[in-house]
């Protein structure tokens, strides 16, 4: 019986390809994706934080209506989407050149949080609420994440 058994794995290859190179590339490829998913995700979350800090500076009155907290045509609601733009950018920078990628990821999952809110509150659940959700999930995963490659460390 263990002839058999040895006689169809010499056909299939398996025995002879178990220690060649070919058959260490799964557990190579696991590897490398999870020493570099974390800088993958903070980059993602860098773009699309720049993307939208970017635009709420560039453009504050197309964002005013989002603020829950000053009518939309007023100063106040500008200057509050100007504040929120410059957060998103600067966390943007942080989580690109690795500064404080924890914290700065942490920031991000309260604002994007925050964001969630109040576009649940205002449109309740919609396609934008949940891409939003989506970042949120993101940020909120890099906050557990201790050891990334392209970080500045002291």
């Amino acid at each position: 019986m263990s002839q058999a058994v040895s006689g169809r794995q010499a056909a299939t290859g398996k025995a002879r390809d178990a220690g060649s190179p070919i058959a260490a590339l799964p557990a190579r490829a696991g590897a490398a994706a999870a020493e570099w998913a974390p800088v993958a995700g903070r980059v993602l979350l860098a773009l699309v934080l720049g993307w939208f800090g970017y635009h709420e500076l560039v453009h504050p009155g197309l964002w005013t209506g989002y603020v829950q907290v000053a009518p939309a045509s007023s100063g106040a609601a500008a200057v509050l989407v100007l504040i929120h733009g410059w957060a998103l950018l600067m966390l943007a920078v942080a989580l690109l050149a690795g500064i404080a990628t924890r914290i700065a990821a942490l920031i991000a999952a309260v604002l994007m949080l925050e964001i969630v809110i109040s576009l649940t509150v205002t449109a309740g659940l919609s396609d934008l609420t949940l891409r939003d959700v989506g970042v949120l999930g993101l940020a909120a995963c890099l906050t557990g994440i201790s050891s990334q490659r392209l970080t500045l460390r002291r």
